[in-house]
């Protein structure tokens, strides 16, 4: 997935209105759909300078809205935002809609398949408990403090609060992982566009150089030539 769209400018919704456009690129940006194969997503990524404009995961739910002849705008719940492309010709918005609709069909399918590999790796998650063992697990044994008919604690209640506490830790763990590999891979992927630069530059230098040779042996030749013509007039005279 290599798909690029060189002539988009970038907008997100005004976080305070939620109505306003606010551009994220003074100019006309590198947009591209991106497979990040270690993950098996599909991101829409677009880089200016060292800051990553738009890294947003396609997810099947997702939907690319025209809103007029050049505009097109998705919502990216994860990313709690709206991207807004604005594109030079109608055409390109056509092919980045259709383009959209591709990719977040692979996405669908990439998750269905992702789920089945899950699902054959875990084949105990998908039997059914028997009734008896399902009602002894959601119901923990009580603990009687005064003898039967007084009043009675859960052994629940504190291990109720011991797994709350511990969800919000591995939840604060994964919203910070997560953004830590958004960063990551922004990085990546402006480090991998400075290097096509590079090389671009450099094959650009290496074809100078070679022209540089050319004309500095025509002049060489020249060279030769004009003293030939010079010797051998002195030679007459």
């Amino acid at each position: 997935m290599g798909d690029t769209y060189k002539c988009a400018h970038v907008f997100q919704i005004d976080p305070a209105t939620k109505r306003n456009w606010l551009p994220a690129s003074k100019h006309a940006v590198t947009v591209s759909f991106f497979y990040d194969a270690s993950r098996s997503v599909y991101r829409i990524i677009s880089v200016g300078g060292t800051k990553a404009i738009i890294n947003s995961t396609i997810t099947p739910n997702m939907t690319f809205t025209k809103t007029s002849q050049k505009f097109g705008q998705w919502a990216d719940s994860r990313a709690n935002t709206v991207y807004g492309l604005g594109f030079s010709t109608e055409q390109q918005l056509q092919q980045f809609a259709e383009q959209f609709k591709e990719v977040k069909e692979a996405a669908r399918l990439a998750r269905e398949k992702s789920q089945e590999r899950f699902e054959l790796a875990n084949p105990a998650l998908n039997i059914a408990a028997p009734q008896e063992l399902s009602e002894e697990r959601h119901s923990p044994p009580l603990l009687t403090v005064n003898g039967p008919g007084e009043e009675k604690l859960f052994r629940s209640k504190s291990a109720e609060v011991e797994l709350t506490a511990e969800k919000e830790r591995v939840k604060k763990m994964l919203s910070e992982g997560s953004m830590c590999e958004i960063n990551l891979e922004a990085e990546l992927f402006t480090l991998q566009d400075s290097n096509a630069k590079l090389v671009a530059a450099l094959q650009e230098a290496n074809s100078s150089v070679e022209q540089w040779k050319k004309q500095l042996a025509e002049i060489s030749l020249r060279i030769s030539f004009v003293s030939l013509f010079v010797t051998a007039r002195q030679m007459t005279f």
